[in-house]
């Protein structure tokens, strides 16, 4: 079968709190580990008051400590938003009270508006220095030298995977460079897709941690016992995309029964771009659909985004999927 994993955006939603919200981050994982998803990410976002995972690590402790197999992870941290030593010391920890089963996916934006990167003490340039900083990052989590006078503690000698995080072909690029598994985010940026995953086969470099390149895409899948139900399911995505482009930054909404009435065309047409890569119905439905984007793709794996109001429909729809996958074959890419 397809590998299939997880990115939570850890939703607050209307009527709730980001304490319920990261309560069924953590019951879904639990799930998730029983429908033998592989892996569970969560990313770190800033002033979205509809997210509550922009204490990343925090959030993953929480996750791991409810789960006992499924690898949890960053999908990701922010990295020119901190210092690769206390990145190296909090993924550290993380893997030393977690071992073997700790991810650390790596991207280059801030993960929030001018405003508040501003308020991070961010300075605009420091994506610049993205390269660096994940050499410096990587050198933390490695064995100690004898006479290395900065050592991370936790940290030293987990060799906590990395990955490079990326919607662009500068992340497929760096990735390949550094040997590194690439998740691509076409679940919210599809534009580069095929471009970047190419670039990042054809000039992949084995290195220790990875002998050979290893995709992970990103899609959005909202399955159902039918397809009208998916499609109503749906609408909180849709209208949570709507929003952004109105500059709205609130909880998500329940499903509504006309998305029409929501959005005006251009609209439509702005989120429906970006929500490109989406799998929308019944499980013969994303049972189709999978298997067009894997022969797009040709994903090694799959990072699925489930974004559904109401917790138990949420459960379902990521069950549904595991059942599908698990008739559903990766298709080799020819480097």
């Amino acid at each position: 079968m397809i590998p299939i994993s997880i990115l939570d955006l850890v939703r607050i939603r209307q009527g709730s709190d980001a304490r319920n919200a990261l309560d069924h981050a953590r019951d879904l994982a639990l799930h998730a580990e029983g429908w033998n998803y592989r892996r569970f990410w969560m990313a770190e976002h800033h002033n979205m008051r509809g997210i509550a995972s922009a204490a990343t690590s925090v959030a993953i402790g929480h996750v791991a400590a409810g789960t006992s197999t499924i690898r949890v992870g960053a999908g990701g941290v922010m990295l020119p938003n901190h210092a690769p030593l206390v990145i190296a010391e909090q993924f550290g920890t993380l893997a030393a009270l977690f071992p073997g089963r700790i991810d650390l996916g790596l991207g280059r934006a801030p993960g929030t508006d001018q405003i508040t990167t501003r308020a991070l003490r961010r300075d605009p340039a420091s994506a610049e220095s993205f390269p660096q900083d994940v050499l410096e990052l990587q050198a933390f989590l490695a064995p100690a030298e004898p006479d290395q006078r900065i050592v991370a503690v936790p940290g030293h000698g987990s060799k906590v995977p990395l990955w490079i995080l990326g919607s662009s072909t500068f992340g497929s690029r760096l990735a390949a460079e550094f040997g590194l598994p690439y998740a691509f985010a076409s679940h919210f940026a599809p534009d580069s897709l095929e471009m970047a995953l190419q670039l990042y086969r054809a000039q992949f470099k084995p290195s220790e941690q990875q002998a050979r390149p290893h995709a992970m895409v990103g899609v959005n899948i909202i399955a159902a016992d039918t397809d009208a139900e998916a499609r109503r399911l749906a609408t909180t995505q849709q209208m949570s995309f709507t929003d952004m482009h109105r500059g709205v930054r609130g909880l998500s909404k329940p499903p509504i029964d006309d998305i029409e009435t929501y959005w005006s065309p251009l609209e439509k047409a702005q989120a429906s771009h970006m929500l490109a890569c989406s799998i929308i119905g019944s499980p013969e439905t994303v049972r189709e659909g999978l298997e067009r984007f894997l022969l797009r793709t040709g994903a090694d794996e799959l990072m699925i985004v489930s974004d559904i109001f109401e917790h138990k429909a949420r459960l379902h729809s990521y069950e549904i999927i595991a059942d599908v996958a698990r008739s559903v074959e990766p298709i080799p890419m020819s480097l």
